[in-house]
């Protein structure tokens, strides 16, 4: 008892947490399960909720709160060391998981208390939760004969081994390149505090100079910022070729073998369930009903706004030609190039908007938002919590003065953590031998630091992004469901789990939450109402742009998972190059290499099902439009929303939910006419 992750807390304890522990405390949880399991079954007579499902669902949280903060670790502080017991354990998880999909005794023990005199009696909660169950054992190949359901364990064994190993080699190349200058010019153009931060960098590695890396937040600075075009090419070139055959790094951490392989297990998979291809066992349990109506989809908006992203290209160059006599447009020219028209044309730049958005206000304008709509109060209570990293802050959550849910805030870019930005869950709300286990998640980004007495500021773009991911973290944690397998984001349809997070991006553009929202760092004023209206003004610029690469992802990423079985399947790259030609109003070099660290399909839950974000933005446009019809803090439409999305987490199918909220089913109007698209 010893081990910490076998001891029952409320918060992981962080500071107690050895790589040693992983592995033992895992396969202890799990010869655990079994031989409970095994007794279950024996002594299961009557079946109802209580004799069944609640069992498990205890022993699935126990596993959950051990497993949790592991696999946060080894995402926010990587090493040799702790990756290699995460593997191991990965694959111990993985064996378990597949072993209680595939049992038959306990799957007729679902379907005899869904056909028995018990099922009417459970609540909606508990009804969808035995549904989704029988659903999830026919996904995870219960009906195969013996010899099928082992190849289907070694294929999710394999394919738990590879979409790791993808993440591994992405944050590898990422962390394994690093621009070293040592002449000042070459940092033309560039923000003082990105300046700074890289002569820090350098120092850290013992350098003298400067030193640029891949982390987010640096690479899209040097490629808007930077006035020197071939440091330009180099920091693109680098970043879009990590992890495979080409560019600086060619070749040493190279997903091009996994991908393949990947793609291969996830058809063989698919055709062992009876599914023609991925894309079909992908959708299965979504809201989307049939391929063709995803792609569908996606090529109708991309029609709808193609025109407009050509006209974007075709104004930037026409400015990029008569200002700077440019006439031929590189792709890393076009962020820089984008950045300079945008200021031209509104006198507004994402560098400029910094100084007005620091992250401590941020924060407190975002708390601000969640109050006015959800009646929400948050404390800071990192004094009283361990965390992983001094920078990392802990908030509780209360509503009428009771503690509701915690989050953990980890907002900087550091070595060993991995890029981008996400929500996870570390506790899930449920009942637990009678008392109330209150939800708490983990919010992560990865903006620049605080350095140099600086606090760390924000672009405009950054401030949407962690809107987004506390929307992520506000499904998990208002949650009203006891239940863990449908409270929270728990079994909410993938195509749909980006609905809260999208809709809170709305707020960062209303003035009104402008006005606390934002405050210079020095002076402590608002954003001054000529930015303001320039900023608002340009928040459609080149919209109808970054609309069509998601959709070049999207519909690559939906092709990609029906075609990559198929005899006349053309590869990955020239798959993705079809989809650009039909698509994309500008191609890329023949060097980049994006799909190579596209983990978002490869290593994360988006395999056929990038589509969401799209999906879940015509419902959150949707959503938000009644909101701007009635007021955007208005009481009434707050509490529907509460109430009826966020409150009832998986419990209901999503459109069920979406109908009840808005009335009607969604249109895609909302999401033209925000983008600036409608006609």
């Amino acid at each position: 008892m010893n081990n910490p992750l076998l001891q029952d807390q409320t918060l992981p304890p962080f500071d107690a947490i050895q790589t040693e522990h992983v592995v033992p405390a895992v396969t202890q949880l799990l010869s655990d399960a079994r031989a409970q399991l095994t007794q279950q079954l024996a002594q299961l007579k009557d079946v109802t909720w209580e004799t069944l499902v609640a069992p498990i669902e205890e022993r699935g949280d126990i596993l959950n709160k051990a497993w949790s903060p592991v696999g946060h670790l080894n995402a926010v502080c990587n090493s040799d060391e702790l990756r290699e017991a995460y593997e191991q354990s990965r694959q111990l998880l993985t064996e378990y998981f597949t072993e209680l999909g595939q049992n038959e005794t306990l799957y007729k023990a679902y379907q005899q208390l869904r056909d028995g005199q018990h099922y009417p009696l459970l609540s909606q909660a508990q009804k969808k939760t035995v549904d989704n169950a029988i659903r999830d054992f026919k996904l995870s190949g219960v009906a195969l004969p013996t010899e099928q359901k082992q190849r289907y364990g070694e294929i999710q064994s394999r394919l738990s081994t590879l979409t790791n190993q993808f993440s591994n080699n992405v944050l590898d190349a990422t962390h394994g390149w690093y621009k070293h200058i040592e002449d000042e010019k070459a940092l033309v153009g560039l923000p003082p505090f990105a300046i700074a931060a890289a002569k820090e960098a350098a120092q850290s590695k013992e350098l003298s100079g400067w030193v640029l890396t891949l982390d987010t937040p640096v690479y899209f600075t040097v490629i808007t910022q930077s006035e020197n075009p071939e440091l330009r090419r180099e920091m693109y070139e680098a970043f879009n070729t990590r992890a495979s055959d080409q560019g600086p790094s060619a070749g040493k951490w190279n997903n091009s073998d996994i991908m393949e392989e990947i793609l291969a297990l996830r058809q063989e998979l698919a055709q062992l369930l009876g599914f023609n291809n991925y894309a079909e066992f992908s959708i299965e349990p979504k809201m989307a009903e049939t391929t063709d109506q995803v792609v569908e989809f996606l090529r109708d908006l991309a029609k709808k706004s193609k025109p407009f992203a050509e006209k974007d290209l075709q104004e930037l160059k026409a400015f990029a030609s008569s200002e700077y006599d440019v006439q031929q447009l590189k792709a890393w020219d076009i962020p820089f190039y984008s950045e300079k028209l945008k200021l031209a044309r509104y006198s507004i730049s994402q560098e400029e908007l910094r100084p007005y958005f620091p992250a401590d206000t941020v924060i407190k304008g975002l708390f601000e938002v969640a109050n006015r709509l959800f009646k929400l109060e948050f404390e800071d209570k990192t004094a009283e919590v361990k965390t992983w990293h001094e920078s990392v802050k802990y908030y509780q959550i209360t509503q009428n003065g009771e503690p509701i849910a915690g989050f953990y805030f980890d907002l900087y870019a550091r070595e060993k953590k991995r890029g981008g930005a996400w929500m996870d869950e570390c506790r899930v709300r449920r009942i637990r031998q009678g008392e109330l286990q209150l939800p708490v998640a983990y919010l992560v980004c990865n903006f620049n630091p605080p350095l140099d007495g600086k606090p760390s500021l924000l672009t405009h773009n950054e401030v949407t992004t962690t809107f987004h991911e506390f929307g992520h973290g506000i499904h998990h944690m208002l949650t009203q469901i006891d239940v863990a397998a449908v409270s929270g984001i728990n079994g909410v349809a993938w195509d749909a789990v980006e609905l809260p997070s999208q809709f809170m991006e709305n707020f960062c553009w209303e003035r009104e939450v402008l006005a606390f929202l934002s405050a210079h760092y020095e002076d402590g004023k608002s954003l001054p109402e000529e930015k303001l209206n320039n900023m608002l003004a340009a928040k459609n610029f080149q919209a109808a742009m970054f609309m069509q690469r998601q959709l070049e992802f999207s519909l690559f990423d939906f092709l990609l998972h029906i075609h990559s079985g198929a005899n006349e399947f053309p590869g990955v790259q020239a798959l993705l190059n079809q989809v650009r030609d039909e698509v994309a109003v500008f191609s890329p070099p023949s060097f980049n290499r994006f799909q190579h660290s596209f983990s978002h399909i490869f290593a994360g839950g988006y395999a056929a099902g990038y589509y969401s974000y799209k999906w879940a933005e015509v419902l959150s446009a949707d959503a938000y439009s009644a909101f701007e019809e009635a007021g955007i803090f208005d009481t009434a439409t707050g509490q529907r929303y509460l109430q009826e999305i966020l409150q009832k987490g998986g419990s209901e199918d999503a459109m069920v939910l979406f109908k009840n909220f808005r009335g009607r089913e969604p249109n895609v109007d909302a999401l033209l006419r925000h983008s600036g698209l409608a006609t």
